[in-house]
Protein backbone atom coordinates (compact mmCIF):
# COMPACT_ATOMS: atom_id res chain seq x y z
CA UNK A 1 0.00 0.00 0.00
CA UNK A 2 1.49 3.28 -1.12
CA UNK A 3 1.56 6.12 1.40
CA UNK A 4 0.13 9.55 0.62
CA UNK A 5 2.42 11.72 -1.50
CA UNK A 6 3.68 15.28 -1.00
CA UNK A 7 3.86 15.34 2.77
CA UNK A 8 6.33 16.41 5.43
CA UNK A 9 6.36 14.49 8.71
CA UNK A 10 8.39 15.54 11.75
CA UNK A 11 9.13 13.32 14.74
CA UNK A 12 11.31 12.90 17.80
CA UNK A 13 13.09 9.90 19.26
CA UNK A 14 12.65 10.65 22.94
CA UNK A 15 15.04 7.98 24.21
CA UNK A 16 17.78 8.91 21.77
CA UNK A 17 17.72 12.71 21.96
CA UNK A 18 17.11 12.90 18.21
CA UNK A 19 14.75 14.91 16.05
CA UNK A 20 13.76 13.77 12.59
CA UNK A 21 11.77 14.61 9.49
CA UNK A 22 10.53 12.55 6.56
CA UNK A 23 9.41 13.85 3.17
CA UNK A 24 7.71 12.24 0.19
CA UNK A 25 7.00 13.96 -3.14
CA UNK A 26 5.04 12.85 -6.17
CA UNK A 27 2.58 15.40 -7.61
CA UNK A 28 4.88 18.36 -6.95
CA UNK A 29 7.84 16.47 -8.43
CA UNK A 30 5.80 15.66 -11.54
CA UNK A 31 4.86 19.34 -11.87
CA UNK A 32 8.52 20.39 -11.72
CA UNK A 33 9.57 17.77 -14.27
CA UNK A 34 6.81 18.93 -16.63
CA UNK A 35 8.76 22.16 -17.20
CA UNK A 36 12.07 20.62 -18.30
CA UNK A 37 13.64 17.46 -19.72
CA UNK A 38 16.59 16.44 -17.54
CA UNK A 39 19.20 13.74 -18.02
CA UNK A 40 18.86 10.88 -15.53
CA UNK A 41 21.75 11.93 -13.29
CA UNK A 42 20.62 15.56 -13.19
CA UNK A 43 17.02 14.53 -12.48
CA UNK A 44 18.08 12.36 -9.57
CA UNK A 45 20.18 15.15 -8.09
CA UNK A 46 17.36 17.70 -8.44
CA UNK A 47 14.78 15.37 -6.88
CA UNK A 48 17.03 14.62 -3.92
CA UNK A 49 17.75 18.33 -3.46
CA UNK A 50 14.04 19.21 -3.45
CA UNK A 51 13.43 16.61 -0.76
CA UNK A 52 16.40 17.94 1.22
CA UNK A 53 15.10 21.52 1.00
CA UNK A 54 11.79 20.40 2.51
CA UNK A 55 13.56 18.39 5.23
CA UNK A 56 15.71 21.36 6.19
CA UNK A 57 12.85 23.89 5.97
CA UNK A 58 10.91 21.83 8.51
CA UNK A 59 12.99 23.57 11.18
CA UNK A 60 12.00 27.11 10.13
CA UNK A 61 10.22 28.98 12.93
CA UNK A 62 9.34 32.06 10.87
CA UNK A 63 7.86 33.06 7.51
CA UNK A 64 10.54 32.65 4.91
CA UNK A 65 12.24 30.18 2.61
CA UNK A 66 15.21 27.85 2.47
CA UNK A 67 17.09 27.19 -0.74
CA UNK A 68 19.87 24.85 -1.83
CA UNK A 69 22.34 25.71 -4.57
CA UNK A 70 24.90 23.33 -6.04
CA UNK A 71 27.42 24.63 -8.59
CA UNK A 72 30.13 23.19 -10.82
CA UNK A 73 29.54 19.50 -10.12
CA UNK A 74 30.84 18.01 -13.35
CA UNK A 75 28.26 18.46 -16.11
CA UNK A 76 25.92 20.06 -13.58
CA UNK A 77 26.52 23.80 -13.76
CA UNK A 78 23.80 24.91 -11.38
CA UNK A 79 21.09 23.29 -9.31
CA UNK A 80 18.55 25.28 -7.29
CA UNK A 81 15.90 23.82 -4.97
CA UNK A 82 13.68 25.82 -2.63
CA UNK A 83 11.02 25.23 0.02
CA UNK A 84 8.99 27.90 1.80
CA UNK A 85 7.90 27.80 5.43
CA UNK A 86 4.40 26.74 4.33
CA UNK A 87 5.45 23.96 1.97
CA UNK A 88 5.84 25.61 -1.45
CA UNK A 89 8.46 23.86 -3.58
CA UNK A 90 10.26 24.77 -6.78
CA UNK A 91 13.51 23.76 -8.44
CA UNK A 92 15.64 23.92 -11.58
CA UNK A 93 18.93 22.57 -12.91
CA UNK A 94 21.29 23.63 -15.69
CA UNK A 95 23.89 21.38 -17.23
CA UNK A 96 26.33 20.87 -20.08
CA UNK A 97 24.84 18.57 -22.66
CA UNK A 98 21.47 16.83 -22.88
CA UNK A 99 22.44 13.17 -23.13
CA UNK A 100 21.17 10.50 -20.76
CA UNK A 101 24.70 9.83 -19.46
CA UNK A 102 25.27 13.44 -18.44
CA UNK A 103 27.71 12.96 -15.53
CA UNK A 104 27.37 14.69 -12.17
CA UNK A 105 30.60 14.84 -10.17
CA UNK A 106 30.24 15.95 -6.56
CA UNK A 107 33.96 15.38 -6.03
CA UNK A 108 34.95 18.04 -8.57
CA UNK A 109 37.50 20.47 -7.15
CA UNK A 110 35.34 23.54 -7.71
CA UNK A 111 31.98 22.00 -6.69
CA UNK A 112 30.28 24.22 -4.12
CA UNK A 113 27.19 23.73 -1.96
CA UNK A 114 25.23 26.59 -0.42
CA UNK A 115 22.20 26.64 1.86
CA UNK A 116 20.43 29.99 2.13
CA UNK A 117 17.76 30.95 4.65
CA UNK A 118 15.63 34.06 4.08
CA UNK A 119 13.52 35.48 6.91
CA UNK A 120 10.67 37.50 5.41
CA UNK A 121 9.66 38.91 8.78
CA UNK A 122 13.03 40.55 9.47
CA UNK A 123 14.12 40.91 5.82
CA UNK A 124 17.35 39.13 6.71
CA UNK A 125 19.36 36.49 4.89
CA UNK A 126 21.87 33.86 6.03
CA UNK A 127 24.01 31.70 3.74
CA UNK A 128 26.38 28.86 4.50
CA UNK A 129 28.84 27.84 1.75
CA UNK A 130 31.15 24.82 1.75
CA UNK A 131 33.11 22.69 -0.69
CA UNK A 132 31.33 19.43 -1.50
CA UNK A 133 34.02 16.73 -1.94
CA UNK A 134 31.54 13.86 -1.59
CA UNK A 135 30.36 10.81 -3.50
CA UNK A 136 26.63 11.47 -2.99
CA UNK A 137 24.33 14.29 -2.03
CA UNK A 138 23.26 12.90 1.33
CA UNK A 139 26.88 12.67 2.49
CA UNK A 140 27.55 16.17 1.18
CA UNK A 141 24.69 17.57 3.27
CA UNK A 142 25.86 15.64 6.33
CA UNK A 143 29.28 17.23 5.89
CA UNK A 144 27.70 20.65 5.52
CA UNK A 145 25.87 20.40 8.84
CA UNK A 146 28.93 18.98 10.56
CA UNK A 147 31.26 21.76 9.35
CA UNK A 148 28.93 24.75 9.17
CA UNK A 149 26.44 24.08 11.95
CA UNK A 150 28.30 21.61 14.21
CA UNK A 151 25.10 19.57 14.10
CA UNK A 152 25.45 15.78 13.74
CA UNK A 153 23.10 14.76 10.93
CA UNK A 154 22.19 11.56 9.08
CA UNK A 155 20.31 11.60 5.76
CA UNK A 156 18.87 9.18 3.26
CA UNK A 157 17.59 10.54 -0.08
CA UNK A 158 16.05 8.72 -3.04
CA UNK A 159 14.50 9.59 -6.40
CA UNK A 160 13.04 6.96 -8.69
CA UNK A 161 9.93 6.05 -10.69
CA UNK A 162 8.50 9.57 -10.60
CA UNK A 163 8.75 9.88 -6.82
CA UNK A 164 11.21 11.32 -4.31
CA UNK A 165 11.66 10.69 -0.61
CA UNK A 166 14.06 11.43 2.20
CA UNK A 167 14.55 11.06 5.93
CA UNK A 168 16.78 13.13 8.20
CA UNK A 169 17.95 12.59 11.78
CA UNK A 170 19.69 15.28 13.85
CA UNK A 171 21.16 15.00 17.31
CA UNK A 172 19.71 17.46 19.82
CA UNK A 173 20.35 18.30 23.46
CA UNK A 174 16.75 18.77 24.56
CA UNK A 175 13.60 16.86 23.77
CA UNK A 176 10.06 18.04 24.40
CA UNK A 177 11.20 21.26 26.07
CA UNK A 178 13.15 19.55 28.87
CA UNK A 179 16.84 18.83 29.14
CA UNK A 180 17.25 15.14 28.46
CA UNK A 181 20.67 13.63 27.92
CA UNK A 182 20.56 10.55 25.75
CA UNK A 183 22.68 7.52 26.55
CA UNK A 184 26.17 7.53 25.10
CA UNK A 185 25.34 4.97 22.40
CA UNK A 186 22.07 6.52 21.24
CA UNK A 187 23.33 8.51 18.23
CA UNK A 188 25.36 5.64 16.88
CA UNK A 189 22.50 3.24 17.48
CA UNK A 190 19.88 5.24 15.58
CA UNK A 191 22.38 5.76 12.77
CA UNK A 192 22.85 2.01 12.42
CA UNK A 193 19.07 1.52 12.46
CA UNK A 194 18.65 4.11 9.70
CA UNK A 195 21.23 2.27 7.60
CA UNK A 196 18.93 -0.77 7.51
CA UNK A 197 16.18 1.19 5.73
CA UNK A 198 15.74 0.31 2.05
CA UNK A 199 14.79 2.75 -0.71
CA UNK A 200 11.56 0.84 -1.34
CA UNK A 201 10.57 1.13 2.32
CA UNK A 202 11.35 4.84 2.37
CA UNK A 203 9.18 5.38 -0.70
CA UNK A 204 6.26 3.07 0.09
CA UNK A 205 5.77 2.13 3.73
CA UNK A 206 3.19 4.10 5.72
CA UNK A 207 5.09 6.58 7.86
CA UNK A 208 3.86 5.17 11.16
CA UNK A 209 4.87 1.64 10.11
CA UNK A 210 8.27 2.76 8.88
CA UNK A 211 9.16 4.68 12.04
CA UNK A 212 7.91 1.91 14.33
CA UNK A 213 9.92 -0.74 12.49
CA UNK A 214 13.08 1.34 12.74
CA UNK A 215 12.81 3.07 16.09
CA UNK A 216 10.16 1.35 18.23
CA UNK A 217 12.58 1.18 21.17
CA UNK A 218 13.55 4.87 20.90
CA UNK A 219 10.20 6.40 21.91
CA UNK A 220 8.91 7.76 18.60
CA UNK A 221 6.75 10.90 18.88
CA UNK A 222 5.20 11.64 15.47
CA UNK A 223 3.70 15.06 14.71
CA UNK A 224 0.77 15.60 12.29
CA UNK A 225 1.86 15.67 8.65
CA UNK A 226 2.07 18.90 6.65
CA UNK A 227 1.20 19.13 2.95
CA UNK A 228 3.79 20.10 0.34
CA UNK A 229 3.11 21.42 -3.16
CA UNK A 230 4.72 22.89 -6.26
CA UNK A 231 4.56 26.66 -6.11
CA UNK A 232 6.40 29.28 -8.14
CA UNK A 233 6.91 32.70 -6.58
CA UNK A 234 7.23 34.55 -9.88
CA UNK A 235 4.93 37.51 -10.54
CA UNK A 236 4.80 40.57 -12.83
CA UNK A 237 6.02 42.69 -9.92
CA UNK A 238 9.06 40.45 -9.28
CA UNK A 239 9.97 40.37 -12.98
CA UNK A 240 9.70 44.14 -13.25
CA UNK A 241 11.83 44.45 -10.13
CA UNK A 242 14.49 42.32 -11.82
CA UNK A 243 14.37 44.52 -14.92
CA UNK A 244 14.71 47.65 -12.80
CA UNK A 245 17.80 46.17 -11.15
CA UNK A 246 19.41 45.91 -14.60
CA UNK A 247 19.27 49.70 -15.03
CA UNK A 248 17.47 51.89 -17.54
CA UNK A 249 19.84 51.43 -20.47
CA UNK A 250 20.02 47.65 -20.32
CA UNK A 251 16.29 47.23 -19.68
CA UNK A 252 15.37 49.46 -22.62
CA UNK A 253 17.95 47.69 -24.76
CA UNK A 254 16.21 44.38 -24.14
CA UNK A 255 13.14 45.58 -26.06
CA UNK A 256 12.88 44.05 -29.52
CA UNK A 257 12.21 45.72 -32.83
CA UNK A 258 8.52 45.87 -32.00
CA UNK A 259 9.22 47.47 -28.61
CA UNK A 260 8.11 44.29 -26.87
CA UNK A 261 9.92 42.18 -24.27
CA UNK A 262 8.92 38.62 -23.34
CA UNK A 263 10.36 36.86 -20.31
CA UNK A 264 9.62 33.22 -19.49
CA UNK A 265 9.96 31.95 -15.93
CA UNK A 266 12.34 28.98 -15.92
CA UNK A 267 10.56 27.38 -12.96
CA UNK A 268 6.98 27.32 -14.25
CA UNK A 269 7.18 28.45 -17.93
CA UNK A 270 4.82 31.36 -17.28
CA UNK A 271 5.36 34.14 -19.82
CA UNK A 272 5.45 37.85 -19.03
CA UNK A 273 5.19 40.47 -21.77
CA UNK A 274 6.11 44.13 -21.43
CA UNK A 275 6.28 47.06 -23.83
CA UNK A 276 8.27 50.30 -23.89
CA UNK A 277 5.64 52.04 -21.77
CA UNK A 278 6.02 49.42 -19.03
CA UNK A 279 9.82 49.62 -19.07
CA UNK A 280 9.89 53.43 -19.17
CA UNK A 281 7.51 53.54 -16.22
CA UNK A 282 9.99 51.51 -14.14
CA UNK A 283 12.38 54.44 -14.14
CA UNK A 284 9.90 57.33 -14.00
CA UNK A 285 11.12 58.29 -10.54
CA UNK A 286 14.75 58.45 -11.64
CA UNK A 287 16.43 61.39 -13.37
CA UNK A 288 16.74 61.09 -17.15
CA UNK A 289 20.29 60.51 -18.31
CA UNK A 290 21.70 63.39 -20.42
CA UNK A 291 21.12 62.83 -24.13
CA UNK A 292 18.80 59.87 -23.65
CA UNK A 293 15.51 59.84 -25.63
CA UNK A 294 12.28 60.53 -23.77
CA UNK A 295 9.31 58.28 -24.22
CA UNK A 296 6.50 59.57 -26.40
Amino acid sequence: MKASSDMLHTFQLAQGGVRGSLVRLEASWEAILAHADYAAGIKAMLGESLVASALFASALKFEGRLSIQLRNAGALNLLFAECTHDGGLRGIARSDGETSDCAVNLSADDARLAITIENQQTDSRYQGLVAVASENLATAFEGYFERSEQLPTRLMLVQREGRCAGIMLQKIADVGGSEQVADDDAWGRVGHLLATLSEAELLDLPVETLLFRLFHEEGVILQPGRALRFECSCSPERVLGMLRSLGREEAMGALGEENQLEITCEFCNRRYRFDSVDITGLFADLPQAPGSPRSQ
